[in-house]
């Protein structure tokens, strides 16, 4: 065998072979049987008509986003995928959908019903689940701080240039020591003469590597409260540097963030948070939004299945024909049903005020697992091709997992919802819970 390297095993240099120079077969060369997912299959999951139960307005919205995201995401996002590059020359496109700010009426926002904005975030995570969390972090969380949380100024300064994406936003309260356990984080605000300063450093933060404006969590050292601080990219003391090695969301830039002496004027203190629990404030309306990202991920899934499998022959007739794997497209079909509905019975339950936080985690660590399962499954239909990320589903599979973690992990979701259905709270172990009683 003729070892595909530069030099010779006695020492000279030779010319590496052609062979080993050759680039890859495009994909649809190498694969002519089935259509990759760079030209997106049309929607196939809504068996239920769930489209039935929006309203024009909404149903519109769908239809932009779905045609934005399948022309001009869906062609480039495997190459950025693989990369663990964000694409930002689609961020123009992103903005013109007029989506961010979400249900955030006024100051150039949308002011969308949070159906519409859940619509919305499926039908982006239904193409690509990077571009979903990138929207998602500037504008359910970050944007919706700044509107619910922000002085009249803070608003008014703002949220018009995040609103059009010309500036972007990130939202910074995990740490490394405490992620599930954030109420305990560590970063510190000490008040000095016209503002505060921060010391601390933060983990997995979206957009953080890029963001104009960051949003930060810290500890009051006179009260003890957490407070929250909008931070400008250019801040002496901030640094922030990308998280290397992911295997989900390659395309989201999450980032470790430094604060070392880092001032923030007092006219970026916001003054609506002032202990932990005012952060229930945004996340509540953002884990509504991350339990729809997992539908539009599985929507997504069943479409590329549903295509592959009437394109792709074995024996002499195509996969779609064999029992096994009709009873799995079935199975991922009734899941996405099932999904679909609990979202949509989340954004009712909210729009009317009725909106429980354990009601919110059950909708997303429920529909989360079945989104799992769904991904599974597509990956088994696909063969070989489901180790591939030009056909979806290896990517998508890759993608459900740090969003199975991220805004409240599977377990940390199903404590919070049974704390409220049986009144014990069970996130410490009960050794723990005895000792702090004593």
């Amino acid at each position: 065998m003729t070892l595909p390297s530069s030099t010779n095993p006695d020492g000279n240099k030779r010319e590496r072979s052609a062979y080993f120079n050759s680039p890859a077969l495009d994909i649809s060369v190498a694969f002519p049987q089935a259509t990759p997912a760079s030209i997106f299959p049309p929607c196939a999951s809504d068996y239920y008509q769930f489209d039935d139960l929006l309203t024009p307005e909404e149903q519109a919205l769908r239809l932009k986003v779905r045609e934005c995201m399948e022309k001009e995401v869906a062609p480039v996002m495997t190459e950025y995928w693989e990369k663990a590059e964000f694409p930002f020359h689609v961020v123009p496109k992103l903005a013109a959908l007029r989506i961010a700010g979400g249900t955030i009426k006024g100051y150039g926002c949308p002011g969308l019903s949070i159906t519409a904005s859940a619509i919305a975030t499926a039908e982006v995570a239904r193409v690509d689940a990077s571009c979903s969390t990138f929207i998602l972090v500037h504008s359910s969380l970050a944007m919706l701080t700044i509107a619910l949380c922000g002085s009249e100024s803070q608003k008014q300064k703002y949220l018009p240039s995040l609103a059009r994406f010309n500036t972007v936003a990130c939202w910074a309260l995990t740490e490394p020591d405490y992620g599930s356990d954030a109420s305990a984080l560590r970063t510190t605000a000490t008040k000095v003469e016209g503002g505060w300063v921060l010391e601390g450093q933060k983990r997995w933060i979206g957009n953080s590597t890029f963001a104009d404006l960051l949003v930060i969590f810290a500890r009051n050292t006179s009260t003890s409260q957490i407070n929250g601080f909008i931070v400008k990219k250019d801040a002496p003391g901030l640094t922030a540097t990308k998280i290397q090695n992911k295997i989900g969301l390659r395309m989201v830039q999450n980032g470790d963030i430094l604060l070392q002496k880092v001032f923030v004027p007092d006219e970026d203190w916001l003054p609506g948070i002032n202990s932990f629990q005012d952060t229930n404030k945004v996340l509540a309306v953002s884990r509504v939004m991350v339990a729809w990202q997992p539908i539009g991920i599985s929507m997504g899934i069943y479409d590329m299945c549903h295509r592959y499998l009437k394109e792709r022959k074995q024996f002499g007739a195509p996969l779609a024909a064999f029992q096994i794997n009709q009873q799995k497209l079935v199975q991922m079909l009734g899941n996405v049903q099932a999904m679909v509905l609990v979202g949509w019975r989340l954004c009712k339950l909210y729009e009317k005020g009725k909106m429980t936080p354990g009601q919110a985690s059950l909708g997303k660590s429920w529909i989360t697992l079945r989104a799992r399962e769904t991904a599974a499954l597509g990956r088994e239909l696909l063969g070989g091709n489901g180790i591939l990320a030009d056909f979806l589903v290896a990517k998508a599979f890759c993608d459900l997992e740090p969003i199975y973690t991220y805004e409240g992990t599977y377990d940390i979701n199903s404590l919070v919802t049974g704390r409220e259905v049986t009144g014990l709270a069970s996130f410490k172990p009960a050794m723990l819970n005895k000792r702090s009683r004593l």
